[in-house]
């Protein structure tokens, strides 16, 4: 049996986070639903996975059912599958941000940057005034990244307030397009660089999981293969399986 995996985030205004977490449980254990998700007052975070029907009905519930009352209602979604069950619990913990900046300048509630479709990247990113940044650790990066995108160098998502104070400054660098994983990073990274006075900010819609879903890899600028926080490790074009499999897990875009 395949198992069918959701990776879903949105910045969505939740100020009774803390009493979604008992019915989040209580529901996706009613549906064999395992994986992490992360919930906070900016919003929802997460990836789970489980048989085709577990997940259709957990994402209708999510989208048009009671628990969240019609708030869901741009949630950045993704599908892809796996040979064997990812995850090995459920976990839904409370934090204070959906993915951890520190930062309470970068508001994605407020503003972020501006979309990029995946068919419209790679033009984008071949014009010489972008600046291609990649907003992901160091460790995703030397997995794969797309071609003639700078690595920030970071251990944590939470160091990149710090690279973009000593390494970008808006009268240089004019225009910039950031990518991560899904692209949960990016808008809050867009939201911080918009906040400190850069003009022209964009973000990949979907991150390179959008991406390597949808563009054939004969037209592809990205190298190598995109790190996941489960036990796949990593995915390919077409959101294919990573050929080992290791023991990692986590929450959907960290």
């Amino acid at each position: 049996m395949a198992f069918k995996v959701a990776a879903f985030y949105q910045f969505i205004a939740l100020p009774d986070f803390r009493a979604l977490r008992a019915p989040l449980l209580a529901l996706c254990g009613r549906l064999g639903v395992k994986g992490s998700v992360l919930l906070a007052q900016e919003g929802i975070n997460g990836t789970l996975a489980g048989s085709p029907d577990g997940i259709d009905a957990l994402m209708r519930e999510f989208c048009d059912g009671p628990l969240f009352g019609g708030r869901l209602d741009n949630l950045e979604l993704k599908f892809s599958s796996a040979r064997a069950m990812p995850f090995q619990r459920l976990k839904v913990r409370m934090k204070k941000e959906i993915v951890t900046l520190g930062d309470p300048a970068a508001d994605p509630t407020q503003q972020v940057g501006t979309y990029v479709d995946p068919a419209d990247w790679n033009a984008l990113t071949s014009s010489p005034d972008v600046f291609v940044l990649d907003t992901r650790n160091a460790f995703e990066v030397a997995m794969g990244t797309f071609e003639g995108a700078v690595d920030p160098a970071i251990k944590s998502f939470g160091q990149f307030k710090d690279f973009a104070a000593a390494h970008l400054d808006p009268a240089k660098h004019k225009r910039i397009a950031m990518f991560c994983t899904g692209g949960i990073r990016c808008e809050k990274a867009s939201s911080l660089l918009l906040a400190r006075g850069f003009a022209e900010v964009y973000h990949l819609k979907g991150g390179i999981l959008k991406y390597l879903e949808q563009i054939p890899q004969g037209e592809s600028r990205w190298r190598g293969e995109c790190f996941v926080f489960d036990e796949r490790v990593a995915l390919g074009h077409g959101l294919r399986e990573h050929s080992e499999r290791r023991q990692q897990e986590g929450a959907g875009d960290e």
